[in-house]
């Protein structure tokens, strides 16, 4: 039982270089052979040195030489939301919470350029808000977010290129006022409203004013209508009457005169309630001169 440990120990011992050299190529083979997940990029290095850029899948590097010095996730970060104050044209103090979206499209960019990506970007972040939020006032502030959200976020594009990563969205959360800001823009709203009242109720009573207006100039239209109208008629039965005149001489005037005696007598009689007429003489002369005329008429 004694000569079997070392018979295994004179194997061992006689074949120690080929496990050693087989436990080299292993460690070899495992160094050299690299498989780099989707959502990851690997930074090689030899030497302290920028080597290749691993992509996803099965990659080969020289073992003992090459080393992965980096693992680099590509999916897509938030950043916290940040909270800075800016000015706006008009001197109006103001709190922007934004948040910044990006993603590592160069590791080797992000690795050996930067140190803090993150602390990095959100101090761009601010200075940007800061600068483009001077340059507009409070009301453009505003109505105008999502232009003023495009322009950061091509500003934030432009500064962040040499940092080997990509914008893909830049958001504005709220734009908050002081107390003191806040209670003047809601004077100033409730003036605005009071002035609002007060031109709709000067528009109102204009506008009755000129329907009014238009009221009475359509009834003096249709007076003076009616009264071209009568002046018309008037006119024509004068026309007649002058012909009559001229056809039949003067004693159509004269039978025209006294049948307006008649009439005029007819409408004195028809008062209402007990009454005393006093005519004088010539008025019953009127009756017998129209049926005088009437009657020379009729032979």
């Amino acid at each position: 039982m004694q000569d079997i440990p070392d018979s295994l120990l004179n194997l061992l011992g006689q074949n120690a270089a080929l496990i050693v050299l087989a436990v080299v190529l292993f460690m070899a083979i495992s160094s050299a052979v690299r498989i780099v997940p989707q959502s990851q990029k690997f930074v090689v290095e030899r030497f302290g040195r920028l080597r290749a850029v691993l992509g996803p899948g099965i990659n080969f590097i020289v073992p003992f030489l090459d080393r992965v010095a980096h693992k680099i996730s590509v999916l897509e970060r938030q950043l916290p939301t940040s909270s800075q104050d800016a000015i706006t044209a008009d001197n109006v103090l103001v709190q922007v919470e934004t948040s910044v979206f990006y993603r590592i499209i160069e590791p080797e960019k992000t690795v050996y350029r930067i140190r803090d990506i993150d602390a990095a970007i959100a101090t761009t972040v601010a200075g940007i808000v800061r600068s483009e939020i001077g340059t507009m006032e409070l009301d453009q502030v505003q109505s105008n977010r999502a232009q003023l959200i495009t322009r950061i976020r091509e500003s934030l594009a432009n500064v962040v290129d040499d940092w080997g990563i990509e914008v893909t969205r830049a958001e504005i959360l709220d734009v908050n006022l002081d107390e003191a800001t806040r209670a003047a823009m809601l004077q100033q709203l409730n003036a605005e409203r009071a002035r609002r009242a007060q031109v709709t109720e000067a528009e109102g009573k204009r506008r009755a004013v000129e329907l009014a207006a238009d009221g009475e100039l359509y009834a003096a239209e249709q007076q003076a209508k009616a009264r071209r109208i009568l002046a018309e008629a008037e006119a024509y039965a004068t026309a007649t009457i002058a012909d009559a005149i001229s056809k039949n001489g003067l004693e159509a005037a004269q039978y025209q005169v006294a049948m307006k005696q008649v009439d005029a007598l007819a409408q004195i009689a028809e008062g209402q309630g007990k009454q005393t007429l006093v005519l004088p003489a010539s008025a019953m002369d009127a009756f017998s001169d129209a049926f005088t005329l009437l009657k020379g008429r009729a032979s």
